[in-house]
């Protein structure tokens, strides 16, 4: 029992541990609506100044306070209609400008809330008449809080570990029927209050969350009233209803046990857990994309069969945690039971997992190059193994249930009248498989099945790779001509102050005529003005260069209106800074361009 207490405080430690250095690292959450045009073009260069500005989505978003603003070349907050969405258009958002806008370079920081409930920003840029330098390098007010994002991954975390731990015992109480099922009463109530305690979190943090501002905007009325009349407020709310039910239905069935119909408390149960599995079906990748019926559907049976794996799991091993080293009858009908229960569950789980994947994923190459794939690479390792553990455990299974069955047959009739038979050679004894160590390969189980849940947790969190490259396909640019390429170039000439960066823009980047400006960032960040400026470009494979652009000082930014790039290839670019009468750098950096 000694070694089966460290080996449970082993698992524990690496679980906790694992999901501490998640949770210290994650970053904001990779939302799930993606980009794919705007007008103005990000970076395009406009004769006048636009009426309005439109950015089209690869799926339908909700729109916040402020949802799109707009700077000028001076930093200076645009006086904007409030942004809507367009005619017919849940997927694209629209900004009216005002009339007037002088010449320089716009910036336009957005933030959005996509269709599975995951913010997403980001800002771009348009010059009327011409570019110019922009003050306008950091917006801090669309920017994610990293208190805000950490707390609300916590608790959605801690969400569906709850939901498993509080799904999956019921389930295994309902159908395994194991012997004194009372010791599950107390981890039962402790996941459906830390369901509860979690719902509450994220429903508080909802709002700081969609607007990126700190958790202790979280209490205040706008917030919490703006957070109620959403979609995912809803189905937050929905959940703290649904939960303050079934821990009513609970105290019922306890009280009134004898009263109550089996099949009516059955029903009810699973009512309940269908509609609770429902209110993350409804808010995450399902919510939104292709077939988002059948999607639905799937999550919803990928989560209740989780729960009835991963939760059950907890319920045997506390279950043989009791067990004696001969274990009656209904015990081993118990495990038995389970075990068809698992594999139910393992056939769900494929099933469902692989639509959800080929509905994520759009195409293999997808699983090697986006975040989305590799994720699920991972995870599908960790299943892997997961199964492993559970094949051993089921063998253990068939053991334990066959050895009432065979002290049955041992047990020879005598005959009816006649001699006695005679005697056979004695059977060898099987040995006898010990419930610990079955529950050992169940508790092995919990922490593989950990893992996967982790995993699981961190895809919801990540762009689908069919989003991606949707995304990446229809992002249109400005007059067929590719986007401009922006490399940033830091630079240090070993004195006090003498280092920063440079932003060079090559518009368009490819072969043949472009237009160079080039930005230089002093060391807090801001403008700053330099006596001298050179910018080569050297094609060493071919021998060619150093080309000078001969960029000039146009008063706080250095262009070129006209620079040859003659082939595609690898260009080495060479920046020469002088930042003084005698301190002056050059650094390289490596550029590609395409025909």
């Amino acid at each position: 029992m000694r070694d089966e207490h460290r080996w449970l405080r082993r698992l524990t430690v690496l679980g906790a541990g694992l999901l501490l250095l998640l949770l210290g690292t994650t970053a904001p959450a990779s939302a799930h609506a993606a980009l794919r045009g705007t007008d103005p073009a990000d970076g395009s260069v406009l004769k006048s100044a636009p009426r309005e500005v439109t950015l089209a989505f690869t799926e339908s978003v909700g729109l916040l306070t402020g949802s799109l603003r707009v700077y000028d070349p001076e930093n200076h907050r645009v006086r904007t209609g409030e942004a809507d969405h367009a005619a017919g258009r849940s997927d694209t958002v629209r900004v009216s400008l005002p009339a007037g806008l002088g010449t320089g370079t716009y910036t336009v920081a957005w933030r959005v809330v996509s269709a599975d409930s995951h913010p997403v920003s980001g800002a771009l840029t348009f010059s009327v008449g011409k570019r110019t330098a922009t003050a306008t390098s950091v917006l801090p007010d669309r920017a994610e809080n990293p208190a805000t994002t950490s707390l609300y991954n916590i608790a959605r975390y801690i969400a569906y570990l709850a939901v498993a731990l509080l799904l999956g015992p019921a389930a295994f109480v309902a159908y395994c029927r194991p012997p004194r099922p009372a010791h599950l009463r107390t981890p039962v109530a402790a996941a459906w209050g830390a369901l509860f305690a979690s719902t509450m979190v994220l429903f508080l943090l909802r709002a700081p969350y969609e607007e990126g501002t700190a958790p202790t905007t979280a209490f205040a009325l706008s917030s919490l009233t703006r957070t109620a009349s959403t979609r995912p407020g809803e189905l937050l709310l929905t959940r703290l209803a649904l939960l303050l039910l079934a821990g009513a239905c609970a105290l019922a069935l306890r009280r009134w046990r004898r009263r109550i119909p089996r099949r009516a408390a059955l029903a009810t149960a699973a009512a309940l857990s269908v509609a609770l599995a429902l209110t993350w079906a409804a808010s995450e990748h399902a919510s939104a994309g292709l077939q988002v019926p059948p999607a639905i559907t799937s999550a919803t049976l990928h989560l209740l069969a989780m729960a009835a794996w991963l939760g059950g799991l907890t319920a045997l091993a506390l279950t043989l945690r009791r067990a004696s080293p001969e274990p009656a009858a209904p015990l081993v009908q118990a495990v038995t039971r389970f075990s068809r229960l698992a594999f139910a569950s393992v056939t769900v789980l494929v099933a469902t997992g692989v639509y959800q994947s080929w509905r994520g994923l759009g195409s293999w190459q997808a699983l090697t190059d986006t975040t989305y794939g590799r994720l699920l690479l991972a995870k599908l390792a960790a299943v892997a193994l997961l199964l492993a553990a559970a094949s051993r455990s089921r063998r253990w299974t068939t053991r334990l249930a066959a050895r009432p069955a065979a002290r049955e047959q041992a047990r020879v009739p005598q005959p009816a009248g006649g001699p006695p038979l005679p005697p056979g050679p004695d059977p060898a004894p099987a040995p006898a498989p010990h419930p610990h160590s079955l529950r050992r390969w169940v508790l092995t189980e919990m922490a593989v099945g950990t893992l996967v849940l982790v995993l699981t947790t961190l895809l919801t969190n990540t762009l689908p790779g069919r989003a991606a490259a949707e995304a990446a396909e229809s992002a249109p640019a400005p007059d067929g001509i590719r986007a401009a390429s922006v490399t940033t170039v830091p630079f240090d000439v070993g004195t006090p102050g003498g280092h920063g960066k440079v932003q060079i823009t090559l518009d368009p980047g490819r072969v043949g005529t472009n237009s160079v400006q080039a930005v230089v960032y002093g060391p807090d960040g801001g403008l700053s003005a330099v006596p001298e400026l050179r910018v080569t470009f050297t094609l060493p494979a071919q021998r060619i260069g150093p080309l000078d652009t001969k960029v000039t000082d146009r008063g706080g930014y250095w262009a070129a209106d006209a620079f040859n790039l003659p082939i595609p290839g690898t260009w080495t670019m060479k920046v020469t800074v002088r930042v003084s009468e005698v301190d002056q750098v050059t650094v390289s950096k490596a550029v590609r361009v395409v025909r």
